[in-house]
């Protein structure tokens, strides 16, 4: 259903294309926190807030903000969001689809002269990705009021600090958690994203509702040998650390598989590294996600016993360093009921009601307000990647339902908050990027 005056769905994927323009690799898109190509997008997407009849600002944490009043002036606001920040050869509509579509929600809004009994806040995320300083969420986490003061001194790749950053893209650090919206002038938060996942897809349908999202916990591990001559060490004397590492890793996937769990390793790295020595100590990543933290830990505790069994059997000792925590949140089920409400009015049938094995902002806002999220089908599931992709139909459709949803939210909240905000959710920081 389009409407005269405000952006279509073809639009919206043109303006995913402008951004993806924006970007610091040669034949990719990475656009990452505090950049110059970051303050490129904040100009272009706060044009089109404007034009969609918002004042924007940018907040102190590098956000963008754009507010559309309610009838009444100054009233509590509904937060719809998403990013606009990139993992290295990324694919164009994660996170940015969900910006795009919140702006053209309020554009529809704005064209037929209509407000609501509460404002909108559309809210532009500066970093979920973490792919800067290797901390997520930070542009959610300063919005719902959790950031921490020693985040600044996170450091990139080069050395650079991100209070340094900060000050060269005009921001105070002292002043980033000022960022922080007053959980009383809040009544909740809608999210549209990508599903990032095969289920949509496989069912033939372009839409769903998200319930939760998944808990996660990240190690660094680090299995400890001893280097030897690749030739004149027999096998009963090895203690070789990448073997032993490389048993960890298929006992991880076996026990993951079995439990219904997720279980990734996505670095590793071997000393001394040279092709004739074998390994000494072998370094890894261990990343692992359940629905719920009870089956997340419980999977924990079994591969933290076959790493014990395995490093005994083969004469090998480990550390392990818990590197990120973050607890399994759940939906507002008045929210959730919204956006529900707004598959059902564009598409016909009842979507679907999928958990979300990826991290997304909503994490953070749960320790603000209420939340809900609707998926949006994308092509193999595949994200992270250039090949992402979406049809116009699907985005079509996202865009009808998720102004129904804005629509069944205003109704229901008023100006009361949509659920108690959950600041005991927020978890502990991320030191590494979740979604």
């Amino acid at each position: 259903m389009s409407v005269p005056g405000a952006p279509d769905a073809a639009e919206l994927m043109r303006r995913c294309d402008v951004l993806a323009a924006q970007s610091a690799m040669s034949g990719g898109i990475e656009r990452v926190y505090l950049s110059p190509q970051h303050a490129t997008v904040n100009a272009i997407v706060s044009e089109w807030m404007t034009e969609a009849g918002m004042s924007v600002r940018q907040d102190e944490a590098g956000s963008l903000v754009g507010r559309y009043e309610g009838a009444v002036p100054g009233a509590p606001a509904l937060l719809l969001g998403s990013h606009l920040d990139t993992v290295p050869d990324a694919g164009r509509y994660d996170g940015v689809l969900g910006v795009m579509l919140a702006i053209a929600v309020v554009a529809r809004l704005s064209a037929r002269g209509e407000r609501l009994p509460i404002a909108l806040e559309v809210l532009a995320f500066g970093d979920e990705e973490g792919t800067r300083f290797g901390t997520t969420l930070l542009g959610s986490r300063a919005a719902a009021g959790s950031w921490q003061p020693e985040w600044a001194q996170l450091r990139d790749r080069d050395g650079v600090s991100l209070a340094q950053a900060a000050q060269a893209f005009g921001l105070d650090p002292a002043r980033i958690g000022e960022a922080a919206h007053d959980p009383e002038r809040v009544v909740g938060y809608l999210e549209a994203h990508i599903e990032q996942g095969p289920i949509l897809e496989e069912a033939g349908l372009p839409l769903a509702v998200v319930s939760s999202i998944a808990g996660a916990r990240r190690f660094q591990i680090s299995v400890l040998g001893e280097a030897g001559h690749a030739g004149g060490t027999p096998f009963e004397r090895r203690r070789d650390a990448l073997a032993g590492a490389s048993a960890i890793v298929l006992a991880a996937e076996e026990i993951a598989k079995r439990s219904g769990t997720i279980a990734t390793v996505g670095r590793m790295s071997v000393q001394p590294g040279a092709v004739n020595v074998i390994p000494g100590r072998a370094d890894f990543s261990l990343d692992l996600r359940a629905e719920t933290d009870a089956a997340r830990d419980a999977a924990w505790q079994q591969i933290e016993a076959a790493i014990e069994a395995i490093c005994g059997q083969r004469r090998l000792s480990a550390r392990i360093e818990q590197v990120h925590a973050a607890p399994a949140v759940t939906a507002s089920p008045l929210l959730r009921d919204a956006v529900a409400e707004g598959i059902r009015s564009a598409i016909g049938v009842e979507g679907p009601v999928l958990y979300s094995k990826a991290g997304h902002d909503a994490m953070a806002m749960d320790a603000l307000t209420g939340w809900a999220m609707l998926f949006i089908r994308c092509a193999g599931g595949v994200s992270h990647h250039p090949d992402e992709s979406v049809t116009a139909e699907d985005v079509a459709a996202a865009l009808d339902a998720f102004e129904a949803a804005v629509l069944a939210a205003a109704r229901q909240s008023g100006a009361r908050p949509a659920e108690p905000a959950h600041a005991e959710a927020a978890g502990p920081a991320v030191q590494e990027a979740t979604p």
